[in-house]
């Protein structure tokens, strides 16, 4: 129950309750020691003066006395400063037994405990011990809801047998004017402990709560974050031992930052160097690509082998600008209303994929985003599906009110569990002993990348009925993500599409399907 209520309120609660079992426990012990000590006092005072009044009064009585002056002794016996009614009982000389009452409405015999009264009667042996046979007894009863003590002794040598009673109820008054006091000093405390823990939790928890908040601005990327620190407590050491690693992570990050800037520079400028030579040599093997069947039969395969490492090398060029530009944040949308069907039918067929592939998309699907980046998603999917799954690839189209779906399955043996996480990581090879392979390996990170720009994903599974599974998740609109892109024309975006596969599941890549273009390039050959 407590770990849902805040460091604050535990704390108020865990005083007060302290702070209430103190009260309790301190208004209890005081209450029962006062009961002790007021009822203690009266009965005493009671008691000793109605001893003393006993032997005042009853002792000089005959043995037999009249009723009449038992009466009498009764009623001067009742008049004493501790306000208690007597009663005398004798046996007189005519017999039978004479009860006489300084106030016969208030105390008669039968208020007398019967336990009290054996206990008054009986007679013990005297010994050194016990120097008398008859001994004082007192009793505290309640009668009609109030309290009286009753007290008792027998006039030794044949004397009357003589009973008190004194009405406890000023001393109950008193008693519950003590309780009532002693309450109200329990609630001020509680209320005074609620005070004390507020002023303690505020004291406490702003050194907490600053640290939490700086903690909060540290997650917020603001490293430059300091506490003011004062005192030599705990939590100011804990403060300062936070500005010291704050001051460390900010210097590390700083260093990590300035490298990773430096590595991405390296990359982009590694990449726009090379591709002038590229094109230049681009030109050359497509010149021999045209002449190889003039080219001696020795010499053609060195060709064809120049041709397609120049097209991978171009693939990979490209595919590591198009990265820098998603490290960089410099990716960008150029939004359009277009069919889903239709874009997916054109990837297809620009790549001469049509009989690989099984398609299941409505027309009239339309959505708002970029085609550009969706046909370069479709080319990693289904080409990675095509050289590592095999045909047939089922690609399905389904949509709801704000997202749409895109299943792209193939038949073949599945993602091993193993690499399941990994598919989607740069370069990530399934297998060391294949590191070599014909694509980027960075086509199924791009993939990933043109959808999270969109607000999508893109998740892989195994299907229950065999095969690999990756599913593509945009909205229909992603106008707030790019909401002063929208190109009517559908344009390309800044940057080029990547390659086809990401070589996750074989080790290996699937080569340099698409270019960029909506309609992919034109020169790839079919598989």
């Amino acid at each position: 129950m407590l770990r849902w209520l805040s460091l604050r309120l535990r704390l108020m609660l865990v005083f007060a309750l302290v702070a209430l079992a103190a009260a309790v426990s301190a208004s209890g012990i005081a209450y029962w020691l006062n009961r002790d000590a007021v009822l203690t006092r009266t009965q005493d005072a009671a008691l000793e003066e109605f001893s003393k009044s006993l032997k005042d009064n009853a002792a000089s009585l005959p043995p037999a006395p009249t009723c009449p002056a038992l009466l009498d002794a009764a009623t001067d016996m009742a008049d004493n400063a501790q306000d208690y009614e007597v009663l005398l009982i004798a046996r007189p000389e005519g017999g039978g037994e004479c009860p006489a009452a300084s106030d016969p409405e208030s105390f008669t015999l039968d208020m007398v405990p019967e336990t009290l009264r054996r206990a008054v009667n009986r007679k013990r042996p005297v010994t050194e011990a016990n120097s008398a046979p008859y001994h004082l007894y007192w009793q505290r009863i309640t009668k009609d809801d109030e309290p009286f003590l009753v007290g008792g002794a027998k006039v030794i040598g044949g004397g009357p047998t003589a009973y008190m009673l004194k009405s406890l109820d000023s001393e109950r008054q008193d008693l519950n004017s003590l309780a009532w006091s002693l309450g109200i000093a329990t609630a001020l405390a509680l209320i005074g402990s609620a005070l004390l823990a507020q002023a303690a939790a505020s004291t406490v928890l702003r050194p907490v709560q600053r640290l939490g908040e700086a903690a909060q601005r540290w997650g917020e990327g603001k490293l430059d974050t300091r506490l003011q620190v004062s005192g030599t407590d705990e939590l100011a050491n804990l403060s300062r031992t936070f500005n010291r690693t704050a001051e460390r992570l900010e210097k590390r990050v700083a260093e990590l930052s300035a490298r990773e800037a430096a590595s991405r520079r390296f990359v982009a400028d590694m990449s726009h160097e090379l591709r002038t030579p590229l094109t230049a040599i681009t030109a050359v093997t497509e010149v021999l690509e045209e002449e190889a069947d003039a080219l001696d039969p020795m010499i053609a395969p060195a060709v064809q082998l120049v041709v397609s490492e120049t097209r991978r090398l171009n693939d990979l060029v490209e595919n590591l600008m198009e990265v820098t530009r998603f490290d960089a944040g410099t990716a960008r949308l150029v939004l359009d209303d277009v069919d889903v069907a239709d874009q997916v039918t054109a990837c297809i067929d620009a790549r001469a994929w049509l009989d690989a592939v099984e398609l299941d998309a409505e027309r009239g699907i339309m959505a708002l985003l970029d085609p550009r980046r969706l046909d370069v998603i479709l080319a990693n999917l289904i080409g990675n599906a095509l050289k590592h799954g095999g045909s047939p690839v089922r690609v399905s189209v389904h949509a709801d009110d704000e997202e749409l779906v895109i299943k792209v399955r193939d038949h073949g043996p599945g993602i091993p569990e193993d690499v399941l996480p990994h598919v989607f990581d740069r370069f990530y090879k399934a297998s060391a002993s294949r590191p070599r392979s014909d694509g980027s390996g960075l086509g199924l990170s791009i993939a990933l990348e043109n959808a999270h720009i969109h607000g999508g994903e893109i998740t892989a599974e195994n299907s229950p009925d065999g095969g690999a599974v990756f599913t593509l998740r945009l909205p229909r609109d992603s106008s707030e993500l790019a909401p002063a892109e929208r190109d009517a024309t559908g344009g390309g975006a800044a940057g080029t599409g990547g390659g086809v596969g990401g070589g996750a599941r074989k080790g290996d890549g699937a080569g340099g399907a698409g270019d960029g273009d909506r309609t992919g390039n034109g020169k790839e050959k079919p598989r």
